[in-house]
């Protein structure tokens, strides 16, 4: 049976500390919220990672931006990575900072060869700093480049092949950007290596106006749970993290909800 594990969210914090030992089995937290902090931040990650694999999940990379990368936060993240021991240590492929300003969002990459080979090369630099591997995450995305030369799916499994680098497969992404952009999200699956998935997301989404919009801030539809099994099916029993940041229940309730969402692979 597949466990599928969650997110340290910060009202849950205090509940994390008090709980019994009867853990998820894996739980991701959100690399910017513990980097180079104490206190209570860090006393919760030391807990949480004494009974369950710990996965740190980043969203500052920005490895697909044009500028340098961020040696101070690359620094801190080794810091982070070699004090904490993480079974995965993952971001986005996309970018979020032009000249220096971040923006605060996961915008998507153009998928040209360029991008391939200038996504590559910063992978290699930033796994050379960490001693490891990273996992790169296939973002949601609402616009195509017109210039896009490269199918989504295949842009990600040249990087991780290139890059010698992990994947983190959003079932809920590929969702929402099939229908964003008319294409087929099994054939999505199909296209990513078995050997490159390191784990996947699953979470909600909203519709307006015809579009998908990923805001993780509801229980994952039909469509996107009906997908989940043929994922495990592909990629085997990898972990699973269950993503929900807007709305959620208390930290019981956020767990029953992960339970729910728990499916047996395929054989």
């Amino acid at each position: 049976m597949t466990t599928i594990g969650v997110g340290l969210r910060t009202p849950h914090y205090e509940a994390w500390l008090t709980r019994p030992a009867n853990q998820p089995g894996v739980v991701e937290a959100i690399t910017e919220n513990v980097l180079g902090r104490g206190g209570r931040p860090r006393a919760l990650l030391e807990s949480v990672r004494r009974d369950n694999e710990l996965i740190l999940h980043g969203v500052s990379l920005s490895i697909g931006s044009v500028d340098p990368l961020d040696e101070a936060y690359l620094s801190a993240l080794s810091t982070l990575v070699a004090e904490s021991s993480p079974r995965f240590v993952s971001d986005h492929c996309c970018f979020g900072r032009v000249g220096g300003i971040s923006g605060h969002d996961l915008w998507p990459l153009p998928l040209t060869e360029e991008c391939l080979l200038h996504v590559v090369e910063r992978v290699l630099r930033v796994q050379e700093k960490l001693g490891r591997q990273i996992a790169l995450e296939n973002v949601s995305s609402y616009l195509s480049g017109t210039g896009d030369t490269i199918h989504e799916a295949d842009f990600l499994r040249e990087v991780a092949t290139r890059a010698d680098c992990l994947l983190l497969i959003d079932v809920n992404n590929i969702v929402v950007s099939a229908h964003n952009h008319g294409f087929d999200a099994r054939d999505y699956l199909r296209r990513i290596p078995k050997e490159r998935v390191a784990y996947m997301h699953v979470a909600g989404h909203s519709i307006k106006d015809g579009y998908r919009f990923d805001d993780h801030s509801s229980l994952p539809d039909a469509e996107v749970k009906s997908l989940l099994p043929e994922a495990f099916d592909l990629y085997g029993n990898v972990p699973c993290i269950f993503e929900w940041d807007e709305g959620f229940p208390d930290l019981e309730g956020y767990l029953a909800a992960a339970r729910d969402l728990e499916t047996r692979p395929a054989a």
